[in-house]
């Protein structure tokens, strides 16, 4: 079965998607000034739009590594964000690391895997 790519810019493809399964690329929100509450809301509603246009949607993630700047002190707000918008039923695996980040500004980063619905 053929590799297709979606969003594809000089560096990464955004989607790719491989025998129904889904993978995003590394996803931020887009006001880097904002605090890690609001980017982190950014970032899931790109990977709700991500995902439609990849013919899927957050029930259907296996998993999900997110990226934090700082753990300690973002982990409890990233949190909180994230249990309002995960579908309680379908809840996929998931890593929450500490790592440095291309833009000091960026609080938080999450990259996906999904199958197609």
């Amino acid at each position: 079965m053929a590799i297709q790519r979606l969003l594809t810019k000089k560096r990464l493809t955004d989607i790719v998607i491989h025998n129904g399964v889904v993978h995003l690329s590394g996803q931020l929100g887009d006001d880097f000034d904002a605090d890690v509450r609001t980017q982190t809301q950014q970032t899931l509603d790109k990977i709700d739009r991500l995902l439609a246009e990849a013919g899927s949607n957050k029930s259907n993630i296996i998993s999900v590594t997110i990226y934090l700047k700082n753990i300690e002190a973002d982990f409890a707000a990233l949190n909180e964000v994230w249990e309002a918008w995960i579908d309680t039923d379908a809840v996929p695996a998931r890593a929450c690391v500490e790592a440095a980040m291309f833009d000091p500004r960026v609080l938080v980063e999450m990259s996906v895997v999904a199958v197609q619905a």
